[in-house]
């Protein structure tokens, strides 16, 4: 093999090619598939106390929202450990500390979509909940996926 093969065979990838190889493999769209149901469970458990707390507890729509949060990410802990990632032998406590992190970044970006779409654009509230949880949704996979239940 000629030098400059052997260097490119050891160099690293550029982002783009890291891009390119990620979406080339099977594994990472049955995993975002996976990611998407259990996004989709959490969601529903997520709009459900949402709306259960503001519209029939009449709880402020920011502590709604970090009820709702609270249950969600437990719901989805579980079943993207067991079933999306397949991360069972890894330290549950270290993955659930990191799955944390992700999901407080996710949830301060989407409480602030929240923020803006309520208060700035006169959006319902359960709509603008929504709304927030979707945007943030691709963040929250890279997340997990690169680190909370990276391998």
């Amino acid at each position: 093999m000629s030098e400059e093969l052997a260097a490119a065979a050891v160099a690293p990838l550029s982002g783009r090619a890291r891009v390119r190889r990620g979406l080339g493999r099977r594994a990472n769209w049955v995993a975002f598939v996976r990611f998407g149901v259990v996004g989709a469970s959490g969601y529903v458990l997520n709009l459900a106390v949402f709306a259960l707390c503001v519209r029939r507890l009449a709880v402020e729509y920011h502590v709604a929202a970090a009820a709702a949060f609270a249950v969600a990410v437990s719901n989805n802990f579980t079943w993207n450990r067991r079933w999306t990632f397949d991360a069972r032998d890894g330290h549950a406590g270290f993955q659930a500390a990191r799955f944390l992190i992700v999901s407080l970044a996710a949830f301060a970006f989407s409480l602030a979509a929240l923020q803006l779409l309520v208060a700035e654009f006169g959006s319902p509230k359960v709509a603008a909940q929504a709304l927030a949880i979707a945007l943030v949704t691709p963040l929250s996979f890279l997340g997990n996926k690169l680190w909370s239940f990276g391998r």
